[in-house]
């Protein structure tokens, strides 16, 4: 493998494919490829992961988000060494006998390669698009190398679940927070749940008991405490701001699946727990229930490629969570 990489090569063999694929091309009859990008996706993964289905993961993000991808796999300790290949992501789109086709790049590094990524990969991003940088391998965050490849970034995109140590995962989002857009998979996967509360307090009765609040709690079980905090902080945020100031908690519970969240106040008791694919919001006696699916990669990158610019409400509730959840031990 070469311990170097050019981007002017890279680029070469990208305009080569392009040719290559638009030999066939038959204007009057509507055939050919049509060449889409919308930005420029980064993507951190380990060597070890399936590479199958992040494929398909990849594959299923391209006709709504068209992106040049560049793929970094990485091998972990070793020899400093790099390598690289180009190819295509094409689909055709239902009526249709154009193809609209993506450009991925797959570049494999050795952690001690790390450093000379930003040089190969800065040169390979599209022009007056945004970069996306997706880091599925959360054990670079600290990492001198990885702070150079997040600058080159307009937003860096995580799963702080997925750290074993949750006060330094928050730290470390709140830490690239100063310098970049951030958005954070633990957060993401709240959506439904948020949207849930949401609709419990949406009548003009529940909505004045808001203030009345006095108990906040969430219960979470294993990869999950970071979501409980972010939970908590959003929660908190929400009633503080109707005149509440309710004792907030978030505590683990070994057999819990996920998340489950209970309010107390003057006449009031509401709990939103999941069971198997239901979310279930039972406010005092009486409760109703709404699909969910646990969220796929898919789902979660499609909803944070959506968020270029920074989200207000994400900010605030990683705040709060820095303010509540317990220091690191």
């Amino acid at each position: 493998m070469a311990a170097v990489l050019s981007p002017e090569r890279i680029l070469r063999e990208l305009a080569d494919l392009w040719a290559s694929s638009s030999q066939g091309e038959h204007p009057e009859t509507g055939d050919g490829v049509l060449r889409a990008c919308s930005m420029t996706l980064v993507v951190l993964a380990e060597a070890s992961e399936d590479a199958s289905m992040l494929g398909e993961t990849l594959a299923a993000l391209m006709p709504e988000h068209p992106a040049r991808v560049i793929l970094i796999r990485l091998t972990g300790p070793g020899e400093r060494a790099l390598s690289d290949r180009v190819y295509q992501q094409c689909w055709k789109p239902f009526g249709q006998r154009r193809q609209i086709c993506c450009e991925q790049i797959e570049i494999t590094a050795s952690d001690a390669a790390l450093g000379d990524l930003p040089p190969v990969v800065l040169p390979l991003a599209v022009s007056d698009v945004p970069v996306i940088l997706w880091c599925r391998a959360t054990r670079l965050l600290g990492m001198p190398e990885f702070d150079e490849i997040a600058a080159m970034a307009t937003k860096t995109v995580l799963d702080s679940g997925a750290m074993a140590d949750a006060r330094g995962a928050l730290d470390s989002v709140a830490e690239l927070a100063h310098t970049c857009v951030i958005g954070d998979l633990a957060w993401t996967r709240l959506t439904r749940w948020r949207e849930m509360l949401a609709q419990v307090f949406g009548n003009r009765q529940r909505l004045e008991q808001i203030g009345g609040i006095s108990h906040v709690h969430v219960a979470f079980g294993p990869s999950y405490e970071t979501g409980a905090w972010y939970l908590a902080a959003w929660v908190n945020d929400a009633v503080n701001s109707a005149g509440a100031r309710p004792q907030v908690t978030a505590a683990p519970e070994g057999n819990l699946p996920s998340i489950r969240l209970e309010l107390e106040g003057e006449g009031l008791r509401v709990r939103l727990v999941r069971h198997g694919e239901t979310l279930i919001a039972t406010v005092n006696e009486l409760s109703q229930c709404t699909n969910l699916t646990p969220p796929s990669d898919y789902l979660l990158m499609h909803e944070e490629l959506r968020i270029v610019s920074r989200d207000g409400v994400f900010e605030r509730a990683l705040a709060g969570a820095l303010r509540m959840a317990p220091p690191a031990v």
